[in-house]
């Protein structure tokens, strides 16, 4: 008696590691993912995208609109709009992520302090918070410039003070999930000290959420600081900073729109980038916990 030979059958392919690998292409992380690198690019290497000086001035050719030459025309001094841009880069973006550091820093600090503490240091700590929350955020960052002076350090120091209250909310209840669970209680329970838990336990649990809350601020800060130096309480002109070229062109957009077009553009294309890049880390954190 002969047996048929059936050729073995090949396993059917789930379609989860398909779904997976779709879920890690997403164009909401990848396009901001891309602005963002563009923008690094620019605040680092600025030469190689535009090797010109931003501040050298061409009288003669004052006014100039966008064109081969001029990608995005040139301002009242005749320079290029483009490579003030592209070069004021780097002053916005290091000014939004030092202020982003600074707020996140202290942020973490009275955080962990009030939602480790005791009653009377969270109550205190607290009370501080709430008294800094009834100050607009602006408005408490334009009351620390006036005590500082304006510059480049003093809206730095603004913008990151100013942000501190509401990351060191949200750190205090993150810190306070983690020091109900059981795991901690386990650890205190066999005399691990109070360095250890906060080390081992609750840095590491609240990265993962600050790391969202930094590509967050990061736009907000930088929409801030320009804001800031926009009312002339930053960088002073001819730096080619965004709100100080803002400032700068305001007076001539009759008649050469596109010297505050593309340094306006290039905030808002930041601040999107980073936030809608920050919401999408988010989101996906909550679709795999």
């Amino acid at each position: 008696m002969t047996q048929t030979l059936q050729a073995p059958k090949t396993p059917a392919i789930s379609p989860a590691p398909v779904r997976a690998r779709r879920r890690r292409i997403r164009p909401t992380i990848a396009i901001p993912s891309l602005v963002v690198g563009f923008l690094l690019l620019a605040a680092i290497v600025p030469g190689v995208l535009a090797p010109g000086d931003p501040l050298a001035m061409e009288p003669a050719n004052a006014f100039a609109s966008p064109s081969l030459t001029h990608p995005f025309g040139t301002d009242e001094s005749g320079r290029d709009v483009f490579t003030r841009v592209i070069h004021g880069a780097r002053d916005s973006l290091s000014i939004g992520l030092m202020a982003t550091v600074i707020g996140v820093g202290l942020g973490l600090v009275l955080g962990v302090i009030a939602g480790w503490g005791s009653k009377v240091v969270d109550f205190g700590i607290n009370r501080v918070l709430e008294v800094l929350f009834a100050f607009p955020s602006l408005l408490l960052a334009l009351l620390v410039i006036t005590i500082l002076g304006p510059g480049e350090m003093a809206i730095t120091l603004a913008v990151g003070l100013s942000t501190a209250p509401g990351y060191a909310r949200i750190i205090r209840s993150q810190v306070r999930s983690v020091r109900t669970s059981g795991y901690v209680e386990a650890s205190i329970v066999q005399g691990r000290s109070r360095w250890f838990l906060i080390r081992r336990h609750v840095l590491p649990n609240v990265a993962a959420p600050l790391f969202v809350l930094v590509t967050l601020g990061v736009g907000q800060a930088i929409v801030w600081a320009s804001s800031l130096s926009f009312l002339g309480l930053g960088t002073t002109p001819p730096a080619p900073e965004w709100g100080s070229m803002l400032a700068a062109g305001r007076g001539y957009m009759s008649i050469a729109w596109w010297i505050t077009l593309f340094p306006g553009l290039f905030i808002v294309l930041s601040a999107a980038a980073t936030t809608v890049l920050g919401h999408s880390i988010q989101q996906r954190q909550k679709e795999q916990s």
